[in-house]
Parts: C-alpha cells; sequence; structure tokens
C-alpha cells in the first residue's frame, strides 16, 4: 500500500465522512490556529512597514545637533547663556571628526502657521522655508517631482533659487503648470523655482515635507539677516563607523568651540536615529517572535485536537485493523494509513486557513488603499511573505505527522487477534 494507493485514499474519506460532524470541529482548531498565526504575522509587519514608511529613505545612522541654554556656568560665563553654531563649526567638525560622512548644516524661517509669507500673482499662502545645502537631501532624501535639488552652486554663488513641495506647488501653480523658471516672493525677496519635491515619508511628516521650500543655506543666511548663523547639524557616520561614537565627539568638540563646560550635557540638544531605529528593530523582532510563540502554541492546540480524535478513530475502528493485520497487513503500512490520515485532515484545514488570512490580510489592505490611509500613519501594507508561507505549511505538515505517530503507534500494538475479538 504506497502513498498513492487508491484503497488506501478511499478508506481515508470513508472514515473522514462517516462522522462529519466530528471531523469538522477537529479541522476547525488547525484552521483557526493557522488562520490566526497569519493574521499576526501579516499585522506585525504591517506595523513595521508603517513604521518604516514613516522615516522614508532618512539614513539609519543619522544624528541631529542643536544648541539649548547652559546649565553650568564656565569661564566666566553664566549659566542660562544662549549661544549658536556658526560657518566656522562646519568646517571644524568635517578636519576633526574623520567619521563623519555627510554634514548638513541647517536654517529654519518663517514657520507654516501664522502670517501668509508666499506669494506668486494673487495666490498667497504660508509654508516653512528651509536654508540647506546639498548633502541634506543624501541624509533624508525627497523625490523630485520637476527640475533639481539645491546645488554646490547655489550655495557658492548665493543664488535666490528654491525647491518647492508638492503641496506648494498645488497652491501656488495651475494644475500642470510648469513651475521651473517660474518666481514666487518670499517675504518680499522674489525667487526662481528650480524643483519640486515630493516627500518619501507618510502621515503627517509627509504633510509637512511637502508644505515647504528648500532655499541655498548661504542664500538664506544673507538674504534674511542670518550672519554666520546656524540652526542645527544633521550628520551621518560612515560605514563601520557608531552614530553614538560620532555624536560624542560633536558634542565634545562643539562644547570646547563654544565655551560651554564638558559636564553640560544639556546645553545641547540631539537625537541620535541610528539608537532609535535599533530600538525599533528589536521591537518589531520581539513582536515577530511573540507571534510565532502564541500562533503556534495555537495550532498545537489544534494539532492536539487531531491527534486526540485519531484516538479515538483508531479505538472505533479496531476490529477493522485486526482484519487489515490478520489478511497480512504489515505494522508499517496500518501505521502508514493513520499517519497519512492525520496529515491529510491538518494539512487542509490548514492550507484553508492560511488562504483565508491572506486573503483577509489582502482585503484589509484595499480597504486601507481606497480609505486613502494605505501610506500614512503606523500601519500600512499588512502581509506575509512566500516563505513564512512555506514555513507555516512545513509546520502544518511536521504536525500532522506528529499527531498521528501517538495513534498509529496505538494501532500497530494491537494483536491482530484480540482487535477481532473487540466488539
Amino acid at each position: 500500500m504506497g502513498l498513492f494507493d487508491q484503497d488506501k485514499w478511499h478508506e481515508i474519506f470513508f472514515a473522514l465522512k462517516k462522522n462529519k460532524l466530528r471531523t469538522f470541529f477537529t479541522a476547525f482548531g488547525v484552521f483557526w490556529g493557522i488562520f490566526m498565526l497569519i493574521i499576526m504575522l501579516g499585522s506585525g509587519k504591517g506595523l513595521r512597514n508603517g513604521a518604516m514608511e514613516g522615516m522614508g529613505d532618512l539614513a539609519t545612522n543619522a544624528l541631529f545637533v542643536w544648541t539649548k541654554q547652559t546649565t553650568i556656568p564656565y569661564k566666566g560665563f553664566p549659566r542660562g547663556r544662549r549661544f549658536n553654531f556658526n560657518n566656522d563649526d562646519n568646517q571644524a567638525l568635517l578636519d576633526n571628526i574623520p567619521e563623519i560622512r555627510y554634514l548638513a548644516p541647517r536654517l529654519q524661517v518663517f514657520g507654516g502657521e501664522g502670517n501668509n509669507n508666499v506669494v506668486r500673482g494673487d495666490r498667497t499662502a504660508a509654508f516653512t522655508i528651509q536654508g540647506d545645502y546639498p548633502a541634506y537631501n543624501l541624509i533624508d532624501p525627497v523625490d523630485l517631482i520637476r527640475g533639481r535639488f539645491i546645488n554646490d552652486l547655489d550655495i557658492r554663488d548665493k543664488r535666490k533659487n528654491i525647491v518647492i513641495g508638492k503641496r506648494v506647488y498645488d497652491e501656488m501653480f495651475e494644475k500642470d503648470e510648469n513651475p521651473i523658471g517660474e518666481n514666487i516672493r518670499i517675504r518680499d525677496v522674489y525667487f526662481k523655482v528650480v524643483g519640486v519635491l515630493s516627500s518619501k515619508k507618510s502621515g503627517r511628516q509627509a504633510e509637512d515635507e511637502n508644505s515647504q521650500i528648500v532655499m541655498p543655506f548661504t542664500t538664506m543666511q544673507h538674504t534674511y539677516n542670518f550672519g554666520n548663523t546656524v540652526g542645527w547639524y544633521s550628520i551621518t557616520a560612515k560605514e563601520g563607523y557608531r552614530a553614538s561614537v560620532v555624536l560624542e565627539k560633536v558634542k565634545d568638540l562643539l562644547r570646547s568651540r563654544h565655551s560651554v563646560s564638558p559636564e553640560d550635557d544639556r546645553a545641547l540638544g540631539y537625537f541620535n536615529l541610528e539608537e532609535q531605529f535599533r530600538k525599533m528593530t528589536t521591537l518589531f523582532s520581539g513582536i515577530d517572535g511573540l507571534v510565532w510563540i502564541v500562533g503556534i502554541g495555537t495550532l498545537l492546540a489544534g494539532v492536539i485536537g487531531v491527534s486526540n480524535i485519531m484516538l479515538i478513530v483508531v479505538k472505533e475502528r479496531t476490529k477493522e485493523i485486526g482484519i487489515q493485520r490478520a489478511i497480512g497487513a504489515s505494522p508499517g503500512q496500518v501505521k502508514s494509513q493513520i499517519v497519512i490520515e492525520s496529515v491529510f485532515l491538518t494539512t487542509l484545514a490548514g492550507y484553508f486557513g492560511l488562504a483565508l488570512g491572506v486573503g483577509v490580510l489582502e482585503l484589509i489592505n484595499y480597504l486601507l488603499l481606497q480609505a486613502g490611509e494605505g501610506s500614512k500613519g503606523m500601519f500600512s501594507h499588512p502581509e506575509v511573505d512566500f516563505h513564512t508561507a512555506v514555513l507555516a505549511l512545513l509546520v502544518l505538515v511536521i504536525s500532522g505527522a506528529l499527531a498521528g505517530l501517538i495513534p498509529a503507534q496505538r494501532a500497530v500494538q494491537l494483536k491482530p487477534i484480540d482487535a477481532l475479538r473487540d466488539e
């Protein structure tokens, strides 16, 4: 009796159909276990996708540093002193900290809330204006719908060129109008549009980036009387170096250059994205591990139910097994029939649970996209990849085999003469 023996499969189907209600509830435990495993894995992936999309292509080894008030008197300066970074700090950082890969000084003026600061013809609006170096687009890239980003010549010549966000374009230009080369007035100064950007992030962060205007850092300093002031720094570490190590060197150098106590850690504000990214990655790995533990536990509960039912089936078919043994069936043949029946029931129920779970995830994803939330917030594109689905099916097959082993062993332990006497 081989795996593809018709008589064997006829007996299996007959046994399953003999008590349909019992077969249904036995299979439902396995179905529900794999269904919940797929739903939980897909939901975990949706949370991970939402968090990652919220970051866009922002470098995961980035760090940001800005000034605050001093809290410790130092070199004759009182506590509570305010200070600013300056252009000389730019080169000092690059010269003294070789672990820095990209350095982007930044300035921001005229926040997007409050009085209108941008005018074009009869259209006025309020947008955030950023002063940036080209390097910033390597640290936190955006998509360019039209034109280009700020370049080195813009910085050197203090050109009055700007890159506008997608929302700025929508409000200041007609649909399908070409903005490249057109002028926009910002606080009574005219600037030429050289590009239109679209954020790679999601949610509120994307809205903020799409509502900003980027001009050369040096142009902003010169045009709006910032002198040589730098608002804050965006920095990335070279490959092979930890951002936390670079951050400590940056803080030490900047404190030294601005006569801030080496012990005054609150005089500088900072954010280490690498550290936060590592915590987030660890969190999602923990969630995935917990999901597998809970999901497989639920699945095993169903498999144990299958094993228990197969024990009952073996007891009900004691006489039948005795006849098989009496006419020459080997212990291996009897055992294989019980195991194949268990694997078949488990795999069939699990397949439907897997298929329905994937279908529900696809439906959720479709509804999110239709509602306009597919690429926003902290939940996006719930899905289960192919390798996970294959692994889940493999777990099912192994579980089915294990579920049938105990009943199969019980069946072959029956002596033919005792089985034939069973009533």
